[in-house]
């Protein structure tokens, strides 16, 4: 990529990255909010909007920052297969896309519950801490992923070390090559 593209790509990826980060706060928040409020409209407020949030703004940022991890992958050196951090961000990345998928469902039937009634303190109780602990987890697993980026460990994949020695391999044959079609000794 040029570097104005490459630099496109990387502010899309950052932004939709921490705007994902930071929708998963907000989920966190409405979580705790629905389960320890002792406010009917409060606890139905929180679910009808961590829906709302979860479909338009977590599931829509999370596809985002993976595809445009992907773009910023492949457009610059880092690549997506040559270094284990790139590719446990994107394992990271994927299998988070899709265990919020998985997650969409629970929290849809926790507001369609509480769209219908006033959910108690008793009422679906473990899908309501299901969606306190997996937001928790998901903040714990984004933030995982952002101390993977901004430290980047050492470590290349096999895939990685054989891009990052073929150049000088091939390097050296050409240069044996001509000495040999110009009659020289090669070493």
């Amino acid at each position: 990529m040029n570097p104005r593209l490459r630099k496109f790509a990387l502010t899309a990826h950052v932004t939709s990255s921490v705007g994902w980060l930071g929708a998963v706060v907000v989920f966190l928040a409405l979580a705790v909010a629905g389960l320890t409020s002792q406010n009917a409209q409060t606890v139905r407020g929180a679910y009808l909007a961590m829906e709302l949030t979860g479909w338009l703004v977590l599931v829509p940022l999370s596809l985002a920052s993976l595809l445009t991890g992907v773009v910023q992958a492949l457009g610059t050196s880092w690549g997506l297969f040559r270094h284990y951090w790139v590719l446990f961000k994107l394992l990271i990345t994927v299998v988070a896309t899709v265990l919020l998928l998985v997650h969409m469902q629970v929290a849809g039937h926790v507001a369609d519950a509480a769209a219908e009634t006033n959910l108690s303190g008793g009422d679906l109780v473990g899908m309501r801490i299901q969606l306190l602990a997996d937001a928790a987890v998901a903040l714990l697993v984004l933030l995982v992923a952002v101390i993977l980026s901004v430290y980047k460990p050492r470590g290349l994949t096999r895939h990685g070390w054989r891009k990052q020695h073929e150049p000088r391999a091939q390097k050296q044959r050409p240069a044996a090559r001509g000495d040999q079609a110009a009659g020289l000794p090669v070493s």
